[in-house]
């Protein structure tokens, strides 16, 4: 199938605006570059709190937290890792999603500003996102706790329900992955299928592994790469693909490693749609529908506790 004539014509009128590709751009460019579409995403929905504040990261660094309450009784709490690369991203960028998300399952989000690379190369993300799940169970305790994310941010969330089930830490109850980056290999068929070399393509993907792993030797580890790790005991999780994504096959791989290993999992393709709709609030219409998607599975997930 063809791009959705939204996504079409969202890439015709970036296309008319000129620019770099992401590849040739350096880390700041391309931040700025995203920073620019916070304005086209609208405020999101009201909030009852929103707080601003930071977690102790085990080498003494302060990593800011953003957290989300929709109302004062929430029905769990979701640690949500924002993509971008391991590059680009940040709270603001992310808070319109993060509150549709929060008012759709009735949530507390979390959403961590982890450290970047290349400032910060692997494995700083990687501890960040486990500081902060580590906090959030602590300070949330009682409620069901979740983690999501999208693309690297899902990438991270698939990392620490790992970790969480190998060093016995917090109990997760589900995950929600969307369009996850689950390995670090380039090479496959869907990253090099032409359909695919859209607002993320082979040579960004590359762009990113080495800005985040400049030494390729750690590629292989399930921190890095969770379609290299073991899934038994993770919890059930809801999966999010693009059709027209360079990851579309590790997500595929990653949701039948999943129900290889009992663990109840959902994945559903998204037709039409390039790598990145689901951020793209307000923006493109197929975000609305993965957002509803995501929201509905984990609310029938809390239903069923």
């Amino acid at each position: 199938m063809s791009l959705d004539e939204a996504t079409a014509a969202f890439l015709a009128q970036a296309a008319e605006g000129g620019g770099k590709p992401l590849y040739e751009m350096t880390p700041d460019e391309v931040r700025a570059m995203n920073d620019g579409f916070i304005e086209l995403y609208g405020p999101g929905p009201d909030m009852a709190s929103v707080e601003n504040l930071t977690v102790a990261a085990g080498d003494g660094h302060q990593i800011p937290v953003r957290v989300l309450a929709p109302s004062e009784n929430p029905r769990g709490v979701l640690v949500y890792y924002h993509g971008g690369g391991w590059v680009v991203g940040s709270p603001d960028q992310f808070d319109t999603l993060a509150r549709q998300l929060a008012a759709g399952t009735g949530c507390t989000v979390v959403l961590p500003d982890y450290r970047l690379a290349p400032e910060n190369v692997y494995p700083t993300a990687a501890n960040d996102a486990w500081d902060v799940l580590t906090w959030t169970a602590e300070r949330f305790a009682g409620l069901p706790l979740i983690v999501g994310g999208d693309s690297s941010g899902g990438n991270l969330a698939a990392v620490v329900a790992q970790q969480a089930v190998r060093e016995g830490g917090p109990d997760v109850s589900f995950q929600a992955l969307v369009y996850p980056v689950a390995d670090s290999d380039t090479e496959n068929a869907t990253y090099l299928d032409p359909a695919n070399q859209l607002m993320l393509d082979k040579k960004a993907m590359d762009w990113f592994w080495e800005l985040y792993t400049p030494d390729p030797t750690t590629r292989s580890n399930p921190n890095v790469s969770p379609l290299q790790g073991d899934v038994a005991g993770t919890p059930p999780a809801v999966i999010v693909i693009a059709e027209h994504d360079v990851l579309r096959g590790e997500c595929e791989a990653y949701a039948a490693k999943l129900e290889a290993a009992g663990v109840p999992v959902q994945a559903r393709t998204f037709s039409g749609q390039m790598h990145g709709f689901f951020q793209f609030v307000n923006i493109l219409p197929g975000s609305a529908a993965g957002i509803a998607y995501v929201c509905d599975t984990v609310s029938a997930h809390l239903d069923s506790l």
